[in-house]
């Protein structure tokens, strides 16, 4: 699991070069855990690392670059964008 929260974290702070690590990091695998946790509650059958890692590479090149601005009014996310820990200026 390790490589592919790496992998994608570091994707991340491509799209998104105010993002430090480890602020991608998280982000990575909130995306993650949501994503399983929703196709679990669908009721569908787990399709392993790589499907969780195909999504969620989407959503970071789809909306990486903008993903403050799409979950920013969420409270479950507001804690990571209001923190200025993790933020390069």
């Amino acid at each position: 699991m390790e490589m592919y929260h790496d992998r994608l974290a570091r994707l991340l702070m491509e799209k998104n070069p105010a993002l430090s690590y480890d602020k991608a990091r998280t982000w990575v695998e909130l995306l993650w855990d949501d994503f399983e946790t929703t196709y679990a509650k669908a009721g569908e059958k787990y399709r392993g690392k790589n499907m969780t890692e195909k999504i969620v590479t989407q959503w970071i090149v789809n909306y990486g670059d903008k993903l403050h601005q799409f979950l920013a009014t969420n409270p479950k996310y507001s804690h990571l964008l209001n923190d200025s820990d993790g933020m390069i200026h």
